[in-house]
């Protein structure tokens, strides 16, 4: 038998499924491909998280596109973390190439030039359905690691919400938020203290300095109503194909926190909303995450924990998470040792460091006998990748190279005329982008408090009143002596005046 049919045995027993599967192209070795050893990744692995790494240029993005057209239609909804903003050509078919007829062909399976049911979301304020969350749904213990408080502002951050839930003040937006606090150390300082305990003006006012910053970043269109529903992640088309959900994150790119917070929220939310499902034959929704790194880059050791802790947990939800970076190295090594399926591009060796970089990666997938893996690492071409699974038991399939499979759908972005068309045929810009702003926490505190102030003020206007009053009391009562006085003088003089005259007349008449 020749090495290359025991290859063939090799890759195809190690990728055979009995259920249903997506196939991401034919397995290489010494660069050819063998045509019908095909790598084979089983739905049901696929809640099982996973890697997409490689150089700028060598193909990360195309093989994201892969994925989520495939799973599309295998019925499978699916969420996309788009930085670059280049996916959104999946909504519109492949014009084909011969080069790409020509790949297929190797492969050995036909290609067919497709589009794809697609939404367009956003953060902010560029077009698209928007995504929002209330800061009462996040809770004082993400909102704090959020805003990276001490333990002593964490604390105070619980009594604000605590407070706001007691006394029935809604927390929607950051504004709420910023008024609440402000409410603490001002008006109603007294009656929360007497509470809930001291709160430190020094340490609200630190509070209300890292808000602001989270403002800056773009926080203020994220936080508010209405709240994005995660279950609108999951739905189908008439087709039964699932939808392509492209969140557009052009604009965030320089603002990290923005990006790790909503992550976060988004994660959270799926997990406390999703139903349990166990050991299913198929996840409920992908989600891929562009440039992860940002997510990591500025996360603080407790995100890092909590954001470990969703990725443990999250497929029991049916969720599977797929990170895309540029280095394997990006992610934490708690969240790389959870990912089954791992897609490695051409790494380019370029410094000492780049070296070792590379021969760290290659420690981490399946030592085999046809390749050199650190070798085959820095000569993939274009569309070519070496690729680590998991069969249906939760075993690791054989590593191989593989050719992958082109896109179905558009390799290049829709123009604006035909983003704005997708835009205004969506079923969901009606209901999440109205302008929602009721009456909340803000406005029920600033009424409270320009209530206080006019008791307050009616109050000081009484006091002065009844000085005036007393004042004038005093006044008229001294008026009322003089007068008593003058007319006491007036008589006594004229009493003296007739006793003078009497005594005169007495002598006279003597």
């Amino acid at each position: 038998m020749s090495t290359h049919q025991e290859f063939s045995e090799h890759i195809t027993t190690g990728y055979t499924t009995q259920g249903d599967f997506i196939t991401l192209g034919a397995a290489m070795l010494e660069g050819e491909a063998i045509t019908d050893a095909h790598i084979k990744i089983p739905l049901k692995t696929l809640n099982r998280h996973g890697l997409i790494a490689g150089a700028t240029g060598t193909g990360k993005t195309k093989t994201l596109q892969v994925l989520a057209e495939n799973l599309s239609e295998q019925g499978i909804p699916v969420l996309l973390m788009d930085i670059k903003g280049d996916l959104s050509g999946l909504a519109a078919a492949s014009t084909g190439h011969p080069k790409i007829e020509e790949r297929h062909q190797k492969i050995g399976i036909p290609f067919d030039a497709k589009s794809f049911p697609v939404e367009i979301l956003s953060l902010s304020e560029q077009d698209g359905v928007r995504m929002k969350a209330t800061v009462s749904e996040f809770g004082p213990v993400l909102f704090s690691r959020i805003l990276e408080v001490t333990e002593t502002q964490a604390g105070i951050i619980a009594i604000i919400f605590k407070y706001c839930d007691d006394h029935k003040l809604p927390l929607l937006d950051l504004k709420d938020l910023k008024k609440t606090l402000q409410y603490a150390t001002g008006e109603g300082r007294e009656s929360i203290e007497k509470e809930y305990g001291r709160i430190s003006t020094a340490s609200t006012g630190s509070i209300l300095r890292k808000i602001v910053a989270l403002e800056q970043q773009g926080a203020d269109h994220f936080f508010g109503e209405r709240s994005f529903e995660v279950d609108d992640l999951r739905r189908l088309d008439e087709n039964g194909r699932g939808y392509i959900n492209i969140l557009r994150l052009t604009d965030i790119q320089d603002r990290p926190k923005l990006f790790s917070t909503f992550m976060l929220s988004l994660l959270a939310e799926v997990y406390g909303t999703f139903p349990e499902q166990g050991d299913s034959d198929r996840p409920e929704l992908v989600i891929f995450i562009d440039e992860a790194h940002l997510i990591f880059k500025q996360a603080s050791n407790a995100l890092m924990d909590q954001i470990e802790s969703i990725v443990k947990l999250i497929r029991s939800k049916g969720v599977g998470l797929y990170f895309v970076t540029q280095n394997p190295t990006d992610v934490p090594e708690g969240v790389l040792g959870q990912l089954g399926l791992k897609v490695q591009h051409a790494l380019r060796a370029f410094t000492a460091k780049d070296r070792k970089a590379i021969k760290l990666t290659a420690e981490n997938y399946p030592i085999s006998e046809y390749y050199d893996t650190k070798e085959v690492l820095t000569t993939l071409g274009i569309g070519e990748a070496l690729v680590s699974a998991l069969d249906e038991k939760g075993r690791p399939t054989p590593l191989a190279a593989t050719l992958l499979r082109a896109p179905m759908s558009r390799m290049d972005i829709l123009s604006a005329e035909e983003l704005d068309t997708l835009i205004q045929q969506s079923a969901l810009i009606p209901k999440y982008n109205e302008d929602i702003d009721r009456e909340s926490a803000y406005e029920i505190l600033n009424e409270k408090i320009e209530k206080a102030e006019a008791e307050e003020a009616k109050a000081i206007a009484k006091k002065e009143r009844e000085k005036l009053d007393k004042q004038a009391s005093k006044t008229s009562s001294r008026k009322r002596s003089s007068a008593t006085e003058k007319a006491v003088i007036k008589v006594l003089t004229s009493a003296t005046f007739i006793r003078g005259a009497l005594g005169v007349l007495n002598k006279l008449l003597r």
